[in-house]
């Protein structure tokens, strides 16, 4: 069987900074008609199982640790079986949301780190560490599908948000131009928030700006 991508929107809120602020996010899942990997887990357990299906969960992957992209990944846990993934740089994020006293969620299962490789319906899942919009920040590229997760890394029309807290523009811009512009051109862009997008239309978007 051949690895495909779901996808599903849902809404909730971002808080951060003491602001609030209502999201509408994008649900990836990856994976066959037997497994698949959940691409972070917001808002909404039963619109994500919804794009499950009966499939098995081997994984519950977390871009960053952003409340409106791991709120729900704990209970998604306890629903799946599944293992929470998270880059350890964002801990000071997840505490934010997972560090109080509600049980089993204080901690992610296994850390992410740069070159890591997941597999799933025989395609294998690049992890690539792009900090800037957060720590810990990563993206999931995909060659046999050509496409990459960019979480709030990038998207159509630019990097993600940077005015917050354990955010840096400079950082981002390097995260994407070091790493990410690295892909193909044709390489699809699936965000955590909006539509798709290409890396060779962003590279020009970047540079568009810089020129500005």
């Amino acid at each position: 069987m051949t690895a495909r991508v779901d996808h599903a929107v849902v809404s909730g809120t971002f808080s951060l900074d003491g602001e609030t602020h209502q999201v509408d996010n994008n649900v990836w899942v990856i994976g066959d008609d037997e497994q698949c990997l959940v691409i972070d887990a917001p808002h909404d357990v039963d619109a994500i199982l919804r794009v499950v299906g009966g499939r098995s969960v081997k994984a519950i992957v977390c871009t960053h640790a952003h409340d409106d992209h791991v709120r729900v990944a704990p209970a998604l846990r306890v629903a799946t079986g599944a293992p929470i993934l998270l880059h350890p740089d964002d801990r000071p994020l997840w505490e934010l949301t997972h560090g109080g006293d509600e049980p089993g969620a204080e901690l992610w299962d296994v850390d992410l780190s740069d070159g890591m490789t997941l597999t799933v319906g025989g395609a294998a899942v690049q992890v690539i560490h792009t900090p800037g919009h957060a720590p810990g920040a990563v993206c999931l590229y995909v060659h046999d599908l050509g496409c990459v997760f960019t979480g709030d890394t990038l998207f159509q029309g630019g990097p993600g948000a940077t005015g917050r807290s354990y955010s840096d523009a400079d950082v981002i811009e390097a995260s994407i131009r070091g790493r990410l512009f690295d892909l193909p051109d044709d390489t699809v862009v699936h965000t955590g928030h909006g539509p798709d997008t290409t890396i060779g239309a962003e590279k020009a978007n970047l540079d568009a700006a810089g020129e500005g």
